[in-house]
């Protein structure tokens, strides 16, 4: 198989199972989301740590030992996907999984803006318009809502802003998940502990079943990952942003035809406009591409 079609295979794996994964958390119940979280910190560190050892991948911790700047954005890295994480696995196992869809549509949108606010960059007359009509898109769903859709709102600006800090700290995938899940492990394992103590930690008290999915969040989070950054190595940058839809697609799909949730016909609109925002993005960016270098298109996110 030729290596650019095995790119988009991995692309196309990592993608659906983020975006299955409405499908995931909930069975979990009756586990709160917060143990959930702590677990996911637990074992993927663990998961992430058995991978670094067995590829022998030690050195940036001597690296990173006389770089505080770049360990101070991985923690705020860090503390930015536990908030992602924990919003989006109470919201799904709360029944707001379309609201959770929502906020990963609008990310794109929230890139663009997180751009011109820190990065200073300049956008292009479709990337103004997208957002505009992104902005409509919102206050269409909070009326529809009948409030501010702050669990949509939340994950597009913790996952943006996550992938802004990513993106200044210029550190490899398996590293630096490495070092978030390791700052956010100790905590997570104080809860843990605390919650095992007071009798209400799920962990070894509800069944074999529950303590391997637990152990399994580990996983779930770390094998992604492993075939997003081997597509992201292989394909161009335009595949990589088209197959990344396919994350909230689904979960929007999941929201109303596997968890039958309610959807109005304002929250409908709204979601419509949210696809013409990204499709008037999609466009801009074809057009560009066509300007691009292949060798710039071809570079690594």
């Amino acid at each position: 198989m030729p290596d650019t079609r095995r790119g988009f295979v991995f692309g196309l794996v990592a993608y659906t199972i983020w975006g299955l994964f409405p499908l995931y958390w909930p069975l979990l119940d009756p586990t709160p989301a917060i143990q959930i979280l702590a677990h996911r910190m637990l074992w993927s560190l663990v998961f992430i740590g058995a991978l670094l050892a067995a590829r022998r991948r030690w050195a940036f911790v001597g690296e990173l030992r006389h770089d505080l700047e770049r360990v101070a954005l991985l923690v705020l890295a860090g503390l930015l996907i536990s908030v992602n994480w924990g919003v989006y696995i109470w919201a799904v196992n709360a029944g707001h999984v379309i609201e959770s869809s929502l906020g990963y549509f609008i990310t794109p949108l929230v890139n663009i803006g997180l751009g011109v606010l820190v990065l200073k960059e300049h956008l292009q007359r479709t990337q103004w318009i997208a957002v505009i009509v992104g902005v409509a898109a919102v206050l269409v769903i909070a009326v529809g809502y009948g409030q501010v859709p702050w669990i949509g709102l939340t994950l597009a600006a913790s996952f943006g802003g996550y992938g802004l800090v990513k993106k200044i700290a210029r550190t490899p995938a398996l590293e630096s998940l490495a070092v978030e899940t390791s700052v956010m492990a100790l905590p997570a394992i104080a809860y843990l502990l605390f919650a095992n103590a007071q009798g209400y930690g799920s962990f070894g008290h509800v069944s074999v079943g529950m303590d391997l999915l637990l152990i399994s969040s580990g996983v779930v989070t770390g094998v992604p990952l492993l075939f997003f950054a081997a597509a992201a190595r292989r394909v161009p940058l335009s595949v990589m942003g088209m197959l990344q839809y396919i994350t909230p697609v689904l979960q929007f799909l999941i929201g109303i035809f596997l968890r039958h949730e309610a959807l109005s016909g304002s929250e409908l609109a709204g979601f419509a406009l949210v696809w013409v925002a990204l499709a008037i993005l999609g466009i801009g960016e074809l057009r560009q591409l066509g300007r691009t270098p292949s060798a710039a298109v071809l570079a690594a996110p």
